[in-house]
């Protein structure tokens, strides 16, 4: 099955001269796939899991070729990394220029412009018009667990508070912060202490449906009755969960929260790393709301592809930690800060809120459609083109993570890239760069509605 757009040539698509279509000429994996994969088995440990093992060639718009020629939708976009495209010219352009100059000196050696511009640019990016800074480093682990180590070090308090079915990273601090055991915790323990999980606002899983307000007060009075107010240095929530579901909490939840934690002097963190840099159809998940955190990490996104992720938050916070208590030898890298200013020009050039918000448009019109005559679709969600649909056994609210699993395999047959998620499993979810072609995102829709009616 294969569709053709005309191949991109404008900045907005990347990949020069990469066709845009879905094009299957092997069994997926091909079978040059399969070699590289024999490869892998014997050299690769066995912990580091793939979703899909082919193998890639060249990747740009919305399309992923592997090795074998065939050219898969890509409907994840490297988990939520290449919203500018796997290819963007101006991130090109921007790492080309920047590893003729030098690859690294470290930052805390000898620093250089493209830190400070990239800092510049998230105090400008971020919610809340109040003096910012910022500390750069390599992943959105790293970011959290320092955003977690400033907002102790300025509060004078040790509890940490996340939520139900989030996500926060791999780290030993960050895994004590996952909700989610298999695969991200099992057997790694003991973790960090002092965190401490509260009750999030799950609209389709609510036992009886309450507002935002509502959650945000169960929450707070768990926090205040398990952990005492006086005791949290701060709150830490992905504004949309990512790996947890793409969980939107109910309106009015995440004001409250922030009110809450304004009365009691907590920090309010928001964890902005799949759902940061134009993704939900704003620049930050938060701003949906007008919410104005103390502390914002971001990574993903943030960079084209490349390894970058900071924490921006209030002045005074940012610099409550002493000289040399933040830092690392790869954070803030000048390539990947290249990178990062040239992903931040392409966001403003080609308006990536508003193409996300067109992107959720269609693809929330398209899943509503078929929830209507599916029963296994439980519920639709997302916000600009960070969207799901969660699958039930039909006329219940029974997960189920078969029927997921079967539908995502099915999608990757017909040359579709979809990823899962959800603290059962049972979430499909979908992350299409923003600079897709609409026609290969219809495509892409099109498959996914032929197979859930096959497999469901």
């Amino acid at each position: 099955m294969t569709v053709t757009e005309q191949a991109p040539t404008s900045p907005l698509s990347g990949g020069p001269g990469l066709p845009q279509e879905r094009r299957v000429v092997t069994e997926i994996p091909g079978p040059r796939s399969r070699d590289l994969h024999a490869r892998r088995t014997d050299a690769v440990a066995r912990g580091v899991g793939s979703v899909l093992p082919v193998y890639v060639a060249a990747a740009g718009g919305g399309v992923i070729v592997d090795v074998d020629g065939n050219s898969l939708v890509d409907l994840a976009s490297g988990i939520g990394v290449t919203g500018v495209g796997n290819a963007s010219p101006l991130v090109v352009e921007a790492v080309q220029r920047q590893v003729e100059a030098f690859t690294h000196t470290c930052f805390m050696v000898a620093p250089y412009a493209g830190y400070v511009d990239v800092c510049d640019a998230l105090a400008e990016l971020t919610p809340g018009d109040h003096q910012k800074k910022s500390a750069l480093f390599s992943s959105g682990a790293e970011a959290v667990e320092n955003a977690v180590k400033i907002a102790r070090v300025a509060s004078g308090r040790d509890a940490v508070v996340v939520f139900d079915h989030a996500y926060h990273g791999r780290t030993n601090l960050t895994m004590a912060m996952t909700a989610k055991s298999m695969p991200y915790k099992h057997g790694f323990g003991p973790f960090a202490g002092e965190v401490y999980r509260a009750p999030m606002s799950y609209p389709f899983r609510e036992p009886v449906p309450i507002s935002g307000e509502e959650a945000a007060r169960r929450a707070t009075t768990m926090i205040e009755k398990a952990v005492g107010a006086d005791q949290v240095a701060c709150v830490v929530i992905e504004p949309v969960q990512g790996e947890g579901g793409f969980v939107v909490p109910a309106p009015g939840f995440l004001p409250g929260l922030a009110q809450w934690c304004r009365t009691h002097d907590v920090l309010l963190v928001a964890d902005e790393i799949q759902s940061g840099f134009c993704r939900t159809g704003d620049w930050f998940g938060c701003d949906q709301e007008g919410v104005v955190p103390d502390l914002v990490t971001t990574a993903k996104g943030i960079a084209g592809g490349l390894p970058l992720a900071g924490v921006t938050g209030r002045a005074d916070v940012m610099d409550a930690v002493h000289v040399g208590g933040l830092g690392g030898t790869y954070g803030g890298n000048p390539v990947a800060c290249a990178a990062a200013l040239g992903a931040i020009r392409a966001m403003r050039e080609h308006d990536l809120p508003g193409r996300a918000r067109r992107l959720g448009e269609l693809m929330l019109g398209r899943l509503t459609a078929l929830a209507e005559r599916t029963p296994a679709v439980g519920d639709v969600r997302g916000r600009g083109a960070m969207v799901a649909i969660e699958l039930v056994r039909p006329g219940t609210t029974e997960p189920d993570a078969a029927l997921a699993g079967r539908v995502s395999a099915a999608c990757h047959a017909e040359g579709v890239l979809t990823l899962t998620c959800g603290t059962y499993g049972n979430v499909l979810r979908f992350l299409p760069p923003l600079v897709i072609g609409e026609d290969l995102l219809a495509d892409a829709m099109d498959v996914v509605a032929e197979v859930l009616a096959a497999h469901a």
